[in-house]
């Protein structure tokens, strides 16, 4: 398994880690298998979207906001909630497959750590399996 980390600079942000992932895919010299991401963090999250406009991010930030505003009134002591239901909505973990060393992703997707309760430092691992 693979470690990388990102250091985010907002409260909500989308950081598109795309660049990072094929990398790690590219050392691991595997020609066809599976690739796993996982995000360690219980207020971060990951997606697969369009990454050709940054307009996108900041429409599903937008979205996010409004469907999950930081200001309700949760339970949760910490100040963050709406970060812990952002992160559950998005996902801990994304597979991917490898095709002839390549991992496979369409025309304008892109890979995204999505960050609800930043700024901060954040991990990514990646395990790729032949397959």
């Amino acid at each position: 398994m693979e470690k990388f980390n990102v250091k985010t600079a907002s409260r909500t942000e989308l950081v598109d880690i795309t660049d990072q992932l094929r990398a790690v895919v590219a050392r691991t010299k595997i020609d066809q298998g599976v690739c796993v991401v996982f995000c360690p963090h219980t207020t971060a999250g990951l997606t697969i979207n369009e990454n050709a406009d940054p307009s996108v991010k900041d429409d599903i930030i937008s979205a996010f906001n409004t469907l999950v505003p930081p200001d309700a009134h949760y339970t949760h002591a910490e100040g963050n909630a709406d970060s812990h239901v952002k992160s559950s909505l998005f996902g801990a973990s994304l597979t991917f497959c490898i095709e002839q060393g390549q991992l496979q992703l369409g025309s304008w997707q892109g890979v995204y750590l999505c960050e609800s309760d930043g700024p901060r430092n954040r991990q990514v691992w990646v395990k790729a399996l032949k397959g």
